[in-house]
């Protein structure tokens, strides 16, 4: 999946419609990438467990920017997994 392909995905999980935000997102998306990788992971954005992961990462930092929440479990497991995954290579 490409940038803008995951720019648009991004965008639907939000429920955006328009480009006014398309750079703002796409920073998100950029930083999203970057805190995974520092959280341990080998991102394969050929793989779309590693790109979804990124997506879902996106749209939390996006909405926690009002809320303030904490990051959502569902991120949190989807990290552990690539997390775990990423040492298992690592170790054969």
């Amino acid at each position: 999946m490409n940038e803008s392909e995951m720019l648009e995905a991004l965008k639907i999980d939000l429920g955006i419609t328009a480009d006014a935000y398309d750079n703002r997102l796409t920073q998100y998306l950029h930083q999203a990438k970057k805190a995974i990788e520092r959280e341990g992971v080998k991102l394969n954005m050929a793989d779309i467990d590693h790109v979804q992961t990124v997506i879902m990462y996106a749209a939390w930092m996006w909405r926690k920017r009002d809320t303030g929440e904490g990051m959502p479990r569902m991120v949190r497991y989807q990290l552990n997994n690539l997390i775990f995954h990423t040492h298992l290579i690592e170790s054969e």
